[in-house]
């Protein structure tokens, strides 16, 4: 017979109630312990994280990470009173974000118009290429035009602000200065003068004692850039900040403060060269494509309505290793010229110097000429290549002047007179589309140039041009003129090499 299972079934009842107990008191647990787990917090720049780090991944400062205790609790924000009731799209009124002009010709292309009120501008580059020259003949050019500005200035002193506002005549009754390097300061001064433009030279000087960390440090940038944010919005004042770079060109501080601003702006410039550009990275109130021209010289800076002719070297005849191209910056066709030179190698591997070119682009052409162009001469021979007025060509648009400079120089035969070339070269010497052929075009003309060589179908033509299509680099070539063959036996120039190709 069977036994009864009477005294076995409340044991199991209870083996099951105390495994359900065991896994709620687990549970519990782990909730408990998740929720008093430290945590860690970055005193550089606040950044926080559920375990201990050497270096901190948002400002990559090393031995700053500390335990802050437990970690907080989730909180939710409750609905609370707005500010303004919402209104449909197009009652809004558009007319108090219009941007005025601050009198820079150059400058207010790149805004898109000019400074909107209200907003936050942020300029940054290296260190001597005009920043502050630039700022403080805008500041001038505004008070003159009858509103209050402040130019706050934390790197120098007020008399060396002066002393260059002397040289470049930058003085006006309604341009106040000061030198500042405390945020309360800067805003007490806000209060002051009411503003309708700040300048401030430069964000990573000022800093406030509530924040801890050095001037410059991510938590101080980033409390100084709020801070006058928020003064700007509510006081509808533009506000220009100048701000550092690092070694690898980047703004400095928190990345935070690039989606802060409304609008950056880089400045950029050899310091042995006198042109400047000014090109636009973000930009809330128009194109970002934009780049404006100016010439740095000892009375101060001025923008340049048609800078080519920094980058063309006049000549009365033509030059054997030279080619003009038109490259866009931005939306902006320039005209600049390539030179090229080669002489013979007294080292068993010859040189390849560039200046303003891409050393790699540079090389690729040099490869597709002697493969496809058929120009045997170039491998054993020093090869130097630069631009004109400190220019630095990147886009391929300008690998075709490139190809067609290394070979006049090889060949030491000049091209001829009033020509451009426009056009990316491909590793099998085809010759490729680029954008804004028209407008490159339209600019060439404009400066007085009758020949182009250009890819195929390249559209409109200005009316007194001619344009050669070229389908590859062999076809280019033949706009060399033909060298007489040298006799048997003699080598050494590079311009038998280029004969069949310009057969």
């Amino acid at each position: 017979m069977d036994r009864p299972p009477g005294p076995a079934a409340p044991g199991a009842a209870g083996a099951r109630l105390s495994v359900g107990a065991t896994t709620v008191i687990r549970m519990a647990a782990r909730k408990s312990s998740a929720r008093d787990r430290p945590s860690y917090r970055c005193t550089e720049c606040g950044w926080t994280t559920a375990k201990w780090l050497g270096r901190c991944p948002e400002c990559h400062a090393w031995g700053t990470v500390e335990e802050a205790g437990a970690a907080p609790a989730v909180r939710t924000t409750a609905p609370g009173r707005v500010s303004a009731p919402a209104l449909p799209i197009g009652q809004v009124d558009g007319t108090e974000a219009t941007a005025r002009g601050t009198g820079v010709a150059e400058l207010d292309r790149v805004l898109g118009g000019g400074l909107v009120p209200g907003a936050v501008v942020l300029l940054a580059g290296e260190p001597g290429v005009g920043k502050s020259t630039l700022l403080l003949d805008v500041a001038a050019k505004a008070a003159s035009a009858g509103g209050p500005t402040l130019y706050v200035t934390g790197e120098e002193s007020a008399g060396q602000v002066r002393l260059r506002a002397d040289r470049i005549g930058a003085l006006d009754e309604h341009l106040f200065l000061a030198a500042e390097t405390d945020l309360a300061a800067v805003l007490g001064h806000l209060d002051a003068v009411k503003p309708a433009l700040l300048v401030l030279d430069s964000v990573q000087t000022v800093a406030s004692p509530e924040i801890d960390g050095a001037p410059g440090g991510v938590a101080q940038v980033r409390e100084v850039a709020g801070a006058l944010i928020r003064a700007s919005k509510e006081r509808g004042m533009s506000t220009l900040l100048v701000g550092h770079v690092t070694k690898d060109g980047a703004i400095a501080g928190p990345r935070l403060l690039e989606h802060l601003v409304d609008v950056v702006l880089h400045f950029e410039g050899d310091r042995h060269a006198r042109l400047r550009l000014v090109r636009g990275v973000k930009n809330r109130y128009g194109a970002t494509d934009e780049v404006g021209c100016f010439e740095l010289h000892d009375e101060g800076i001025t923008g340049l309505a048609d800078p080519s002719g920094l980058f063309l070297t006049r000549r009365a005849e033509p030059v054997p290793g030279t080619c003009l191209t038109v490259t866009l910056e931005g939306r902006r066709p320039l005209v600049a010229e390539v030179q090229a030179l080669t002489v013979d190698s007294q080292i068993p591997s010859p040189r390849r110097t560039t200046s303003g070119l891409e050393n790699s682009r540079v090389s690729m052409m040099l490869a597709v000429l002697e493969q496809r162009g058929r120009i045997s001469a170039l491998g054993k021979r020093d090869i130097y290549s630069a631009t004109v007025g400190g220019v630095k060509l990147s886009e391929p648009a300008a690998d075709l002047a490139v190809a067609l400079a290394l070979a006049s120089a090889a060949s030491d035969t000049p091209l001829p007179k009033n020509l451009v070339a426009i056009g990316e070269v491909g590793l099998a010497g085809e010759v490729r589309r680029v954008t804004g052929v028209q407008r490159r075009l339209a600019e060439a003309a404009r400066l007085g140039f009758t020949h182009a060589l250009v890819p195929a179908d390249p559209g409109r033509v200005p009316e007194g041009m001619r344009v050669l299509e070229v389908a590859d680099v062999g076809e280019a070539l033949r706009v060399l003129p033909r060298r007489p063959r040298r006799a048997a036996g003699e080598a050494g120039e590079a311009g038998d090499a280029v004969e069949p190709a310009a057969g």
